[in-house]
């Protein structure tokens, strides 16, 4: 089968590999016919992470089952599902508390607790931006379609994790009804993060980034834009709030974010959201840090250290939530939502693309090149 692989930093291919099969009885062989790159991808694409080469790359999966094992009972053949990109058993302890982003079973790495498709550290998965997908324990992980799912897979797809994870942002942060909610980062997490808090009946909802066509995408939902590299951030969230602060706020950037001069400071992020929140405000983080990045350009960071602000976020009695998404919690009301018409996650789409052309998605995406907000692919041909 065909599949984008990584090769090195900054370096995939499309490259023949063996075929994706069943291996196991509860498996679910999956045709995937849309597949998404996500900005997370971009760590591993950019050699921050120990992926070793010949990995095939992608968790945000969609396609028609083609095949499931003698141990499935309720997927079957020619349904059309999404996967969630945490791989889950369904019946550890951790699953059974809805916790699936940090499953007990499915990852052999001792001591980590959560396993992904074509992820650095979160077990052995290949990806789904390939023709075909194994889904383990297929009856748990594969939530089925309706039948509209075919036209509308654009949709449909981004509930395998931007989605969900720009909802859980905004469960973290406790976002309320008639609430102000910051969020840094408008990549398309930052950007569903911000369609979840309207969804949520955010009374303001501010979206910081300084790129011009990302914030022009959150103004599309009514977001307010706040470009950091006209003033500061901070000044501007204080001001929009009359001095008091955001009520919640939602950190969607992660351990790369870069000032306006392009430097890149892992703690920025975090240190801007406790000034810019209030008293007793609650922040939400989904943003992706690592155990240790010897790439930083950070002596703290390298062992996955940050210098935090912590005395001012004890001083004013703010909360804090952290973590990956456990996308079960959340993708199938999500999906009721695109079903009955009231969503179109799909407005964060840019680029639609076969899957050979992954190569220079990946390369536009990683420049955040004007125009390049998410990147669609589709390994059937039908971009």
């Amino acid at each position: 089968m065909k599949a984008v692989v990584y090769e090195g930093p900054r370096q995939v291919g499309v490259e023949n590999v063996p075929d994706a099969r069943i291996e196991m009885p509860t498996d679910v062989l999956v045709r995937v016919t849309t597949t998404n790159i996500c900005g997370s991808d971009l760590h591993m694409y950019e050699g921050r992470t120990d992926l070793e080469p010949g990995r095939v790359l992608g968790h945000e999966n969609l396609g028609e089952v083609v095949e499931v094992g003698p141990g499935v009972v309720r997927v079957r053949v020619g349904d059309l599902v999404c996967v969630p990109f945490n791989v889950a058993c369904g019946f550890c302890a951790n699953c059974e508390s809805g916790l699936t982003a940090f499953c007990l079973t499915t990852n052999p790495e001792p001591g980590v607790d959560g396993a992904a498709y074509g992820f650095a550290d979160m077990g052995p998965y290949n990806g789904g931006q390939a023709e075909l997908l194994r889904v383990p324990f297929g009856d748990f992980n594969c939530l089925v379609l309706p039948e509209d799912a075919w036209e509308r897979q654009s949709d449909y797809v981004m509930l395998a994790d931007i989605w969900p994870t720009g909802w859980h942002a905004t469960q973290l942060a406790c976002v309320q009804a008639g609430d102000s909610v910051v969020i840094y980062g408008a990549g398309p997490v930052g950007l569903m993060a911000a369609y979840s808090a309207t969804f949520k009946s955010a009374g303001m909802v501010m979206v910081v980034d300084r790129h011009p066509d990302r914030l022009a995408k959150a103004e599309e939902i009514g977001a307010i834009p706040i470009d950091d590299s006209k003033a500061s951030p901070v000044d501007q969230v204080m001001e929009l709030t009359h001095g008091r602060g955001a009520d919640r706020g939602c950190e969607c950037v992660g351990y790369q974010a870069h000032d306006p001069q392009g430097h890149e400071h892992p703690n920025m992020t975090l240190n801007n959201l406790v000034k810019s929140v209030r008293f007793a405000g609650t922040i939400g983080v989904v943003g992706v840090f690592i155990a240790m990045d010897p790439g930083s350009p950070d002596d703290l960071y390298k062992q996955g250290e940050i210098a935090f602000d912590y005395g001012m976020f004890w001083f004013k009695g703010q909360t804090m939530g952290n973590g990956q998404c456990n996308v079960k919690n959340y993708n199938r009301q999500l999906c009721t939502l695109i079903h009955e018409g009231k969503a179109q996650p799909s407005w964060v789409v840019s680029h639609e693309l076969d899957l050979d052309d992954a190569p220079g998605g990946y390369e536009h995406f990683d420049r955040r090149d004007p125009g390049w907000t998410k990147v669609v692919l589709h390994p059937a041909g039908t971009g």
